[in-house]
């Protein structure tokens, strides 16, 4: 593993390492997650919880657009014509 140096004053880096210890960890190792969810969130595709994935293709469209089957259902719903 490539190692990085980081410049910080004391205080911060006291509180890094209090944070740290307090959740039974290292610095490096909360700077990698800080990493992570940083890139995360700027991807273009949000990612999605492991509920959604598994429910994902559970429904059958008939070939329509969600947008349509939506549409038709509140139309139903509230008793609109289409």
């Amino acid at each position: 593993m490539a190692k990085l140096t980081l410049s910080m004053d004391k205080q911060t880096i006291d509180r890094a390492k209090k944070l740290a210890v307090e959740s039974d960890t290292s610095v490096s190792a909360m700077f990698v997650r800080f990493i992570q969810a940083l890139t995360a969130r700027k991807s273009k595709t949000p990612r999605t919880g492991p509920l959604t994935r598994k429910a994902t293709g559970s429904i059958a469209l008939g070939g329509k657009d969600y947008k349509e089957v939506l549409t038709d259902a509140l139309s139903e719903k509230y008793g609109l014509g289409r």
